[in-house]
């Protein structure tokens, strides 16, 4: 972008900075230590999930200093403005994690109403925690505005007894507590040292996950996802994405010319050859229904399926996500896909050259224990699947990373909870046996209301030794930090009608990951039967707010658990108001 008076009569800032009938607004902007000059510029919304409710959030402050100097740098005029988050770690295994999934679509509605009230031409934003990801690039491409994408990065992992260790092993070490294999003054230990910095949670959960999809989709400069959030060489990047941001407005390339049908292909190899978490199954289909594209879980567990699982990660693996990075990052993964054939390669990203022209640049290779090479993967197939069935018929997930193939198979009969708290204490109290499958409904977007996750129980029971002993399907979802086999976003949830809703005690079921199955031993007619004998969704205590509402407007899994109509049926594109 030159220094100088900019035509913006292609921009949406030309509402509230040119001409006569403007001076009130360019009044404010003078209140504001403003100048003629940077109020003729590009303007670009800094938009950041900065918070002290987590250390996924708390750098994001400081990280989005460096991209206002890279936007300025550049000759245009950065305006910073926060929004919500909910961050899983904490919310988990309580009535908070309700608010979870919510949050996506209102970091989603909030940045794109801060943008739109504000007329900004181009955005960068930066998030830490799982849902903000997804909810900020849900933003990008809804606007349809030049944006660059940028992680906070991932903590530093904790050491104990000469380990890493993460916050995964502090929810495990619960279960071993209440099993009585660790003491008190031992989980007091662990819980000091397991999370050593700011940054997201450092495993391949649901952040980091998303971290990668950053990248692999385009919305992220190449790398930036890597160094972990402690590390001042972070600066760079956010330099470079505020400039980045001035080269797309200059070359006017918007996110839906960056996030399209292969772009999103991509997006979902690197979920699967890093063993990333379920979530994914939910984010992509969101992300795509912002541009107007078919893509819902089951075109993400197609990719899932045909992609080798090479990349060594927790919680199916040994390694975290700054071993990733001193392994050459999300890079390095890429080019190992492109050596097999699974990259699109001529899909634009955000510094305004194509994937393979980025990849081109790349030096770094596999070292074979982080990052294994593709032709010698960890698994041939993806480290999560997708499920079908007549207990499924809109689909469900679960992650295999880390399973032999005899562990992805399991038939059991059913024990059903009514919510995760039921089961959680059933758990606690080990009022379950081994072989069985382990039921967990009303925990769907709408019914629960808010989709939550499930990591209390699951690490519980791995906790308690049994996570290879039983199976759990839920019509809610697992963190990306649950081990064993675990099913989740079964479709259509209990709260819609589901299969999952009209299942009995004992009632046998079938999960095999390897030929996709979910199904239960049950006939059509019964199943019917149970159907018209059904009561109707269990009643929830939210009966009105933020909870209420979303759960009227939330649809299923299967498309991204999305609350409107999605571009498909736009009149308008906001750049060209």
């Amino acid at each position: 972008m030159l220094k100088g008076k900019v035509d913006k009569s292609n921009l949406p800032s030309r509402h509230t900075t040119e001409g006569p009938a403007r001076a009130p607004h360019r009044s404010y902007y003078y209140a504001m230590g403003l100048d003629e000059e940077a109020i003729a510029q590009p303007w670009v919304g800094v938009a950041t999930c900065w918070n002290e409710a987590a250390p996924c959030n708390i750098a994001l402050n400081r990280q989005a200093q460096s991209v206002k100097l890279g936007v300025k740098k550049a000759f245009g005029t950065p305006r910073e403005f926060t929004t919500i988050t909910v961050t899983d770690g904490i919310a988990m295994g309580h009535e908070g994690m309700r608010s979870s999934l919510a949050s996506r679509e209102a970091i989603a509605d909030t940045v794109e109403l801060t943008m739109r009230g504000h007329c900004y031409d181009a955005i960068v934003g930066l998030a830490g925690c799982d849902k903000s990801l997804p909810g900020m690039m849900m933003a990008m491409v809804r606007l349809n505005t030049p944006s660059v994408f940028i992680y906070g990065g991932s903590i530093l992992p904790g050491r104990l007894e000469g380990k890493d260790v993460t916050v995964q092993d502090v929810f495990e070490a619960v279960g071993k507590h209440q099993a009585g294999n660790m003491s008190d003054a031992e989980l007091e230990v662990l819980e000091r040292v397991a999370c050593p910095s700011a940054g997201a949670c450092g495993g391949q959960f649901t952040a980091n996950t998303m971290a990668c999809v950053s990248e692999a989709i385009g919305l992220a400069l190449m790398n930036s996802s890597g160094a972990p959030a402690p590390y001042e060489s972070r600066d760079q990047y956010g330099i470079a994405s505020g400039e980045a941001v001035m080269n797309l407005i200059d070359k006017n390339i918007r996110a839906r010319d960056i996030v399209t049908r292969k772009s999103l292909e991509n997006a979902a190899r690197i979920v699967a050859c890093t063993g990333g978490s379920t979530n994914a199954g939910l984010h992509l289909p969101a992300i795509a229904h912002e541009a107007g594209i078919d893509f819902d879980l089951f075109d993400v567990c197609d990719i899932f399926r045909d992609t080798p699982y090479f990349v060594d990660l927790k919680p199916g693996g040994q390694y975290v996500a700054k071993d990733l990075y001193e392994a050459g990052g999300v890079p390095v993964v890429l080019k190992e896909l492109r050596k097999a054939g699974l990259i699109h390669e001529d899909c634009m990203t955000a510094s305004g050259r194509t994937m393979g022209e980025e990849l081109d640049m790349i030096k770094g290779d596999a070292d074979g224990k982080v990052i294994y090479a593709v032709e010698t993967p960890l698994t041939p197939t993806g480290g999560v699947v997708g499920l079908k069935g007549n207990l499924a018929p809109e689909g469900a997930i679960v992650k295999v990373a880390g399973m032999s193939e005899a562990e992805q198979s399991f038939t059991g009969p059913a024990r059903v909870f009514e919510s995760e708290e039921e089961a959680f204490e059933a758990v606690k109290a080990r009022q379950y046996e081994e072989g069985e499958v382990i039921v967990i409904r009303n925990e769907g977007p709408s019914g629960g209301p808010g989709m939550r996750e499930m990591l209390a129980t699951t690490a519980a029971l791995s906790g308690q030794g049994m996570g290879k002993k039983v199976a759990l399907i839920t019509d809610g979802r697992f963190s990306g930090a649950t081990r064993g086999f675990c099913v989740g976003h079964v479709g259509p949830e209990s709260a819609h009608g589901g299969p999952i809703g009209l299942l009995e005690n004992g009632d046998v079921i079938t999960i095999n990951a390897i030929t996709g199955e979910l199904k239960v031993d049950l006939s059509d007619d019964e199943l019917a039967t149970r159907k018209a004998n059904w009561k109707g969704p269990k009643e929830t205590i939210y009966a009105s707010g933020a909870l209420w509402k979303y759960a009227q407007l939330v649809g299923g899994a299967r498309l991204g658990a999305v609350t409107h109509p999605g571009a498909k049926d736009e009149k308008h594109i906001y750049m060209d108001l």
